[in-house]
C-alpha cells in the first residue's frame, strides 16, 4: 500500500490560463477531488478532461469530511483539496484539516497558484512589506463597524473581501472609521473587465456611484494609519486600469 498524503490544490480565480501544471498534475493523479461545491468543481474538472471521484468538504461539513478525508489518507490514498476558486484556506474550508492531518504525523503538501488578495495588494500601489489579511468584514453594519474599528491604528496596509451588495456601506464604514485613506478597489481580477481603481475612498465611492451596478467579486486594499508620500500612489489624478474591452 503506498503512502498517502493530503495536496492543497489551489486553482484560477477567473482565468483558465493560469492553472499550473502542478495543479494539472494532482488533480490528474489522485484518488478523491475534495471541494466546496463539487457541482462547480465537476463542471471544472470537465473542462480540464479529468474525471475523477469526488466528495465535498465545506463549512457545513467540515467535521464529518475532514474525519473521512484523514482516513481515506491513512488507507493510502491521495485526496486534493480544492475551493471554488483560489487557495483553499484563504477565507475557505481549508486550514482545520491541514491541522488535523498535521497533528496525526500524515502528509499534506500543496500545488501553490491564484490568490485574490496576493494580486490586489500588489496591484494597489501601497506598500506590500506589511500588510494584514483580514478576509470578509461581518454582514451585520453594527458587527462590521466593530470589525473595521479593530484596524483603526494599524500601521499595516489593509486588506478586504467584500461582496458587491455591501461594498458601498463597507467603504462609507470605513471612511467614518478611519478618515478619508488612500486605498485600491480591485475587481474581477485576472477576468476579461478586471478592473483596478485607485484613490481616496471617498474617490472611490465617486466612482461606485457613476456605475449603475456593483458586480463580480471585489478586494479593498487600504493604507494603513500615518500617512506618507510613500504610501500615496504617484499622482493626483485617479486612474482606472484593465478596462480595455469597453466595459
Amino acid at each position: 500500500m503506498g503512502k498517502g498524503r493530503l495536496v492543497i490544490v489551489a486553482t484560477p480565480i477567473g482565468n483558465m490560463g493560469d492553472i499550473t501544471a502542478r495543479a494539472l498534475e494532482a488533480l490528474g493523479s489522485c484518488d478523491i477531488v475534495a471541494s466546496e461545491d463539487t457541482r462547480k468543481t465537476g463542471i471544472f474538472l470537465k473542462r480540464l478532461g479529468i474525471s475523477r471521484p469526488q466528495m465535498s468538504f465545506h463549512s457545513f461539513n467540515e467535521e464529518a469530511a475532514g474525519q473521512r478525508i484523514a482516513s481515506e489518507v491513512e488507507s493510502g490514498k491521495t485526496v486534493a483539496l480544492v475551493s471554488d476558486a483560489g487557495t483553499p484556506g484563504i477565507s475557505d474550508p481549508g486550514f482545520s484539516i491541514v491541522r488535523s492531518l498535521a497533528e496525526k504525523g500524515l502528509e499534506v503538501t500543496m500545488a501553490p497558484g491564484p490568490t485574490a488578495f496576493v494580486m490586489a495588494l500588489v496591484l494597489s500601489g501601497l506598500p506590500c512589506t506589511s500588510f494584514t489579511f483580514r478576509g470578509f468584514p461581518p454582514r451585520s453594519s453594527s458587527k462590521r463597524r466593530r470589525f473595521f474599528e479593530q484596524d483603526r491604528e494599524s500601521p499595516h496596509t489593509l486588506v478586504y473581501y467584500e461582496s458587491p451588495h455591501r461594498l458601498v456601506e463597507s467603504l462609507s464604514q470605513l471612511m467614518e472609521v478611519m478618515g478619508d485613506r488612500q486605498a485600491a478597489l480591485c475587481n474581477d481580477l485576472t477576468k476579461m473587465y478586471e478592473k483596478v481603481l485607485r484613490g481616496p475612498i471617498s474617490r472611490l465611492l465617486e466612482e461606485l456611484a457613476g456605475e449603475n451596478a456593483c458586480l463580480g467579486e471585489y478586494v479593498i486594499v487600504m493604507e494603513g494609519i500615518g500617512k506618507s508620500e510613500e504610501r500615496k500612489p504617484k499622482g493626483n489624478k485617479f486612474k482606472p486600469e484593465g478596462d480595455d474591452h469597453g466595459k
